[in-house]
């Protein structure tokens, strides 16, 4: 068994917490080697930059190139401009509706035209559209029932390229479905050289209406 312990002790023990004398001492009664506190205070440091003397440099002379204007791609006439030229100048004495594909386009001699991809043809490549619908000159018409018989329309392939991008945009409502698609439509570039073989057709005369 345990020793007993000491009535001091057991006095102690017993004793209620409010009833036990105070433990806290003043910093009097410490011994001297403990009273001595070293107390640290922070003061904050503030640095000072020094730059360095640095010699100027040197003056560099600066010469401005203005940039280039770029060309911007020329863009056929509008069909209105394209007749009202047909009467006018030299080069414009003669133009032809032609058809290309399931499409009519209307051709003067110098000009060019956009025209959906003609499958095979290569740049430089010199072409004859048969599918000549009219043709007009300054005094006489000749309109094709359905086309002109052995006129043709003479181009050289300029470029093979494509349209702008076109944006599809699909959605469903309440499916979570969307979709973005670009497509860009394959064209042929043509420039137009000549018009001939409608000479024998018959014509219509064209009458003049400052005349009539």
């Amino acid at each position: 068994m345990l020793p007993p312990l000491p009535a001091a002790a057991m006095a102690t023990a017993t004793l209620p917490l409010g009833l036990l004398p105070s433990k806290t001492l003043a910093l009097s009664t410490l011994p001297s080697a403990r009273r001595s506190l070293s107390v640290t205070s922070f003061v904050p440091r503030r640095w000072r930059l020094r730059a360095a003397a640095e010699e100027a440099p040197e003056a560099v002379e600066v010469e401005f190139v203005e940039p280039e204007a770029e060309e911007e791609p020329a863009v056929p006439a509008p069909v209105e401009a394209q007749l009202a030229a047909a009467g006018a100048g030299k080069d414009a004495d003669i133009f032809a509706v032609v058809m290309i594909g399931s499409r009519q386009y209307i051709v003067m001699p110098g000009r060019y035209i956009y025209t959906q991809r003609l499958k095979g043809a290569n740049v430089n490549d010199q072409i004859i559209l048969n599918k000549v619908l009219l043709v007009s000159t300054r005094d006489k018409a000749y309109i094709g029932m359905p086309v002109v018989t052995n006129a043709a329309v003479h181009a050289v392939v300029e470029e093979q390229g494509r349209d702008d991008k076109v944006i599809v945009y699909k959605y469903k409502k309440k499916k979570k479905y969307q979709r973005k698609l670009g497509h860009r439509q394959p064209n042929t570039r043509l420039r137009i050289t000549g018009i001939s073989g409608y000479e024998e057709y018959p014509a219509d005369p064209i009458l003049d209406p400052a005349a009539a």
